[in-house]
C-alpha cells in the first residue's frame, strides 16, 4: 500500500514565515532589503576597522570568563600553588587568583594571553584607523562626529588596557602604580586628594579594587555606546570614497553590503580572531610568576610599560631636572605639570583638527570624495609632524634601555630625545610639504605628456626622443590633482574694523594653501584617444619633438613594409 509522503519544510522556514508575520520581522526584513541595495566602496584600509572590531570581540569573551575566576582583592595570602619558585611568598588575592588562572585552570593561560594580546592590539588598530582618516580628509563634513567617536574609542582603549595592567599585582604592574602614585601627587592643590581618591590611602591602598569596576565595568559600556554610535553615524552619512572611474559626490562605485561586504569583513573578523588566538597560543605575554608579587617597597629595574603609554612615560622623561618654583606656599613641580599639559594639549589638538581646518580654510561643504595625501601638502605635513612628535616621546620612554643597549649615556640619550622633539615636527613638516608637492607635480607632467615608456626614437634630423605612453582615463581621477581652493579673506565687521581673530584666520589659511598648484582640466590632460606622444618637459620643443617621433616611426614603418614588398 503506497502512502503519500509530502515533504515537510524545516524549522528554520517555519520559523521564518512567523517572524516574517510580526511587525519586527517586517522592519528586519525592510532593513535587511535597504542593506541589500546600499553600495559600500572597497579599500584595504577598511581592514583596520575590522581588526579592531575583532579585538573588541576576543577581549569581550575572554574577559567575561576570566571575571568568574579572578579575585579582584589587595588582601595578603601566602602561595601554595604548583609554581614551586614562589612556594611561600607572600601576595595578594588578585594576583593568586591570576596564577591559578595560569597553571591551575584549564586553557586559563591561553585566555589571560588572548585578553592581553588583544589590548594590545587594539589601541594600534585605533591608531591606524585615525591616521587613514586625517590623511585623506575622511574627518570632513558630515563625518566631524565621527571622528570625534573613533578618537573616543582610542581613549576608552588606553583606559581599559591601563586599568588592566594593574590587576595582576605582580611587581611590574606594582611599579606602573607607583610611578602613577607620584604623577598624581606632583599636582599642585589637588594631588593629595587625588591620590587618596584613585589609592583608597596610602599606596598601595585599595587599588585593585577601585580599578576592577572600571576594566570590567565602564570600559565595556564606553566601548559598546560608542562603537554603536559610530556605526550609526556611518549608516547616515553615505561612505566616502576615493576619486575614480564613475565616482562622484552623489554616486558610490562599490559592493553592495548584503551579501558582499558582509561576507568578506565576516571572512577577515575570523582570519584576524584566529591570528590573536594563535599569537596567544605561541608567543609568551605578561609572564608574571617572574616579575614576582607586588612590594610597595621594591620596584623592577628596567622595567617597561604597555606600548601604548610609552608616550606618557617618555614626557616625563624629557624635563629638565629641578624645573619647580615656589609660588602661594606651594611647591610647583614643572617636571609634572609640563608633561601633562604637553600631552593634553597633543590629544587635545587631534580630537578638534577638523573644526580647526574648517575655521582656517572656510571650507564647510560636505566631502564624500576622499584626498590623496599628496594632494593636500600642509593637513599631511602636520600629520606627519604630530605622528614625529608622537614616537619621540615614545622613544624616550625606553632612553634608559637604549642607553644600556648601544653602551651610551642616559644623559646623552635623553638630550637627542629633547632636540627631536621639539626641532624633529619642524623638520618633517617642512620636507614632508616639499615632498607632497614634487609628487603633485609629477602627476602633473605624466597628466599633460604621459607616462614614460623607456622607447627612444631617433629623428631624421639626428635628434633622440623619447616616446611616452597616454594615461589611461581610468588613471584620471587619480592623477587630476587637488580641486581648486583659495585662501580665506579676511572680513570687516559691522564697524569696518578687523578684528584679531579674522587676521589670524586669513594668516593661517595662507600658509595652509601656500604653493598650491592648480588642478589641470580634463581636456588638457593626454588621454589614450590622443595617440602617443614624446617629450615631458612641458615645453613647446618637446610637442614638436613628440610630434617628429610620430613622423619618424611613421616613415620607418613605410620602409619597412616597401622592403617587405
Amino acid at each position: 500500500m503506497s502512502v503519500d509522503r509530502r515533504p515537510r519544510t524545516s524549522f528554520t522556514t517555519r520559523a521564518s514565515r512567523v517572524l516574517s508575520g510580526t511587525s519586527a520581522g517586517r522592519r528586519a526584513s525592510t532593513f535587511a532589503e535597504e542593506l541589500r541595495g546600499r553600495r559600500v566602496p572597497l579599500h584595504w584600509t577598511n581592514m583596520f576597522g575590522v581588526v579592531a572590531l575583532a579585538c573588541i570581540l576576543v577581549v569581550f569573551v575572554t574577559g567575561f570568563v576570566l571575571m568568574f575566576v579572578y579575585t579582584p582583592s589587595s588582601t595578603r595570602v601566602t602561595y601554595d600553588g604548583p609554581y614551586l619558585p614562589l612556594a611561600g611568598a607572600e601576595m595578594s588575592k588578585a594576583m593568586r587568583s591570576t596564577l591559578r588562572i595560569s597553571f591551575e585552570f584549564p586553557g586559563g593561560l591561553l585566555l589571560r594571553q588572548a585578553h592581553h594580546w588583544a589590548g594590545l592590539l587594539l589601541p594600534a588598530a585605533i591608531m591606524l584607523q585615525l591616521a587613514v582618516t586625517f590623511f585623506t580628509g575622511a574627518f570632513r563634513r558630515p563625518r566631524r562626529l565621527s571622528w570625534l567617536l573613533l578618537f573616543g574609542l582610542l581613549i576608552t582603549a588606553l583606559l581599559g588596557g591601563w586599568s588592566g595592567y594593574a590587576l595582576p599585582d605582580d611587581m611590574l604592574s606594582g611599579t606602573g602604580l607607583r610611578i602613577v602614585e607620584g604623577i598624581v601627587l606632583g599636582i599642585p592643590v589637588v594631588g593629595t586628594w587625588l591620590s587618596a581618591l584613585l589609592f583608597g590611602g596610602e599606596f598601595p591602598g585599595r587599588i585593585i579594587e577601585n580599578l576592577y569596576p572600571i576594566h570590567v565595568a565602564v570600559v565595556p559600556v564606553l566601548l559598546v555606546v560608542l562603537l554603536a554610535a559610530r556605526w550609526r553615524s556611518a549608516y547616515v552619512t553615505k561612505p566616502a570614497q576615493f576619486a575614480g572611474p564613475g565616482r562622484t559626490e552623489d554616486r558610490i562605485v562599490g559592493v553592495p553590503v548584503l551579501p558582499d561586504l558582509a561576507a568578506r569583513a565576516g571572512g577577515l573578523l575570523a582570519i584576524a580572531t584566529g591570528a590573536i588566538v594563535l599569537l596567544a597560543a605561541t608567543v609568551t605575554i605578561s609572564p608574571i610568576w617572574l616579575y614576582g608579587p607586588s612590594s610597595p617597597g621594591d620596584a623592577s629595574a628596567g622595567s617597561q610599560p604597555d606600548w601604548y603609554t610609552g608616550f606618557l612615560d617618555g614626557a616625563l622623561r624629557l624635563v629638565p631636572p629641578g624645573w619647580e618654583f615656589e609660588w602661594l606656599g606651594r611647591t610647583w613641580t614643572l617636571a609634572i605639570l609640563i608633561p601633562l599639559a604637553v600631552v593634553g594639549l597633543f590629544l587635545l589638538a587631534i580630537a578638534v583638527y577638523p573644526f580647526v581646518e574648517e575655521w582656517v580654510t572656510g571650507d564647510h561643504r560636505d566631502h564624500h570624495l576622499l584626498d590623496r595625501p599628496r594632494n593636500e601638502p600642509t593637513r599631511t605635513g602636520i600629520g606627519v609632524a604630530g605622528i614625529l612628535f608622537y614616537a619621540s616621546l615614545w622613544g624616550a620612554g625606553s632612553a634608559d634601555l637604549v642607553a644600556t643597549h648601544f653602551h651610551l649615556t642616559v644623559e646623552s640619550v635623553v638630550a637627542a630625545y629633547q632636540v627631536l622633539v621639539v626641532l624633529g615636527p619642524i623638520v618633517a613638516f617642512v620636507v614632508t610639504r616639499r615632498v607632497c608637492l614634487a609628487l603633485q607635480k609629477r602627476d602633473r607632467d605624466i597628466l599633460l605628456h604621459g607616462y614614460e615608456s623607456g622607447r627612444i626614437v631617433r629623428l631624421p634630423g639626428g635628434e633622440y626622443v623619447e616616446v611616452h605612453g597616454s594615461v589611461d582615463a581610468d588613471e584620471l581621477p587619480r592623477l587630476a590633482g587637488p580641486a581648486a581652493a583659495y585662501s580665506y579673506q579676511a572680513r570687516p565687521d559691522e564697524n569696518g574694523r578687523l578684528r584679531l581673530t579674522e587676521r589670524l584666520r586669513s594668516a593661517l589659511s595662507r600658509v595652509y594653501f601656500e604653493d598650491r598648484l592648480e588642478p589641470v582640466s580634463p581636456a588638457g590632460a593626454l588621454t589614450g584617444g590622443e595617440g602617443d606622444g614624446a617629450g615631458g618637459a612641458g615645453d613647446d620643443d618637446s610637442d614638436d619633438a613628440g610630434g617628429r617621433a610620430d613622423e619618424a616611426m611613421a616613415r620607418s614603418g613605410t620602409t619597412r613594409a616597401a622592403g617587405a614588398a
